[in-house]
């Protein structure tokens, strides 16, 4: 009924748009609705309608006829880090067009604020979250207790929700592929977390020696430079490490594009020529590579997709219109992305 009776403010109502457009106030509502039994020229004239008497619907009366808050969460590592910016833009754009507001948590990559926030009663506020956890183990999850639907951009974690994940070995794999096929066997692998299994550096590690394997080349140790933290300023202090040490190397596979970056700078900086001397390629296709100098040839694991799918994956279970079962696992298609740091 809110959104039918004038507010206190003199705030156009459905009856005012009903009145602008010379159609019945259910016509209207229909419209409001997405009723598909709509003549497209009557939906035309009352958005039009809409738009010049400026109605605004009661979003908040709305929620509560439904019982719900018409808000979900997300919660990322790093908002400085580029691919978890992009990928908050993505999902808030694609919660947007469903009527949804996107309540943003950073993480820091902690576990214990990881499974804090899975269990904060603040979430009680939100219809659903996605969450991309770093430190969260499946260890750590069998003692969480979901009770409401959770989406994990990541892999496997918890039996109750569903995952987006990317397909990490084969993409790298690719990646690396692509170095070897322009005439580079020595490779570096930039940001290896070696003592981790089953994670996505490992998942990333495993497609490049699983390349190079194919190709019949060696992985020295010396070209698997570990990084705990994936970010430009990590990126180009291990560059130039590398670089003091006197390591021989003709590529460079960073595990994503901020660490490619900053090995690019500290490359440039050398002296060294890319692709000429050395080729670079990265993963996760920020928008930022576009424009470096060269620009940086990539991984697109879908990042786009990732979102849209995770936000209607969320909706379903929040509105009760799927009957699949917790537990899907769904990880979109990659492509390898050329440009001028890996080919000539």
């Amino acid at each position: 009924m809110a959104d039918s009776t004038r507010a206190g403010d003199g705030a156009p109502t459905l009856h005012d748009v009903a009145a602008a457009a010379g159609v019945s106030f259910s016509t209207v509502s229909n419209v409001i609705r997405n009723h598909p039994h709509v003549r497209e020229a009557t939906r035309k004239r009352v958005l039009d309608a809409i738009a010049a008497v400026g109605y605004r619907p009661n979003l908040v009366a709305r929620n509560l006829r439904s019982g719900r808050s018409g808000v979900i969460g997300l919660a990322v590592p790093e908002l400085n880090q580029s691919y978890f910016a992009q990928l908050a833009d993505d999902v808030i754009r694609a919660a947007g067009a469903e009527g949804y507001v996107v309540l943003v948590e950073q993480t820091g990559g902690r576990r214990e604020r990881e499974r804090e926030l899975l269990r904060d009663p603040r979430l009680a506020l939100t219809d659903g979250t996605l969450i991309s956890p770093l430190g969260l183990t499946r260890d750590d999850a069998k003692d969480i207790a979901l009770g409401r639907p959770v989406v994990v951009l990541g892999q496997p974690l918890l039996d109750e929700a569903d995952h987006l994940t990317m397909q990490h070995e084969a993409a790298a794999r690719a990646a690396t592929t692509h170095l070897i096929e322009g005439g580079r066997n020595r490779i570096v692998l930039l940001g290896a977390h070696p003592a981790e299994q089953g994670t996505t550096a490992s998942l990333r590690r495993d497609g490049y020696r699983a390349a190079l394997e194919a190709a019949g080349l060696a992985t020295p140790d010396e070209l698997v430079v570990p990084i705990e933290v994936w970010d430009r300023h990590h990126g180009a202090a291990a560059m130039w490490e590398l670089l003091r040490s006197g390591t021989v190397f003709d590529a460079v596979f960073a595990m994503n594009d901020d660490l490619a970056l900053g090995a690019m700078r500290a490359l440039h900086e050398r002296g060294v020529h890319m692709p000429a001397d050395v080729a670079v390629i990265g993963f996760d296709d920020i928008d930022e590579g576009r424009y470096s100098y060269p620009s940086l040839s990539t991984v697109d694991p879908g990042r786009r997709q990732i979102a849209e799918l995770a936000v209607a994956m969320l909706l379903e279970r929040i509105m009760g219109t799927t009957d699949a079962a917790p537990g899907r696992m769904v990880a979109p298609d990659f492509r390898i992305v050329v440009r001028e740091s890996s080919t000539t």
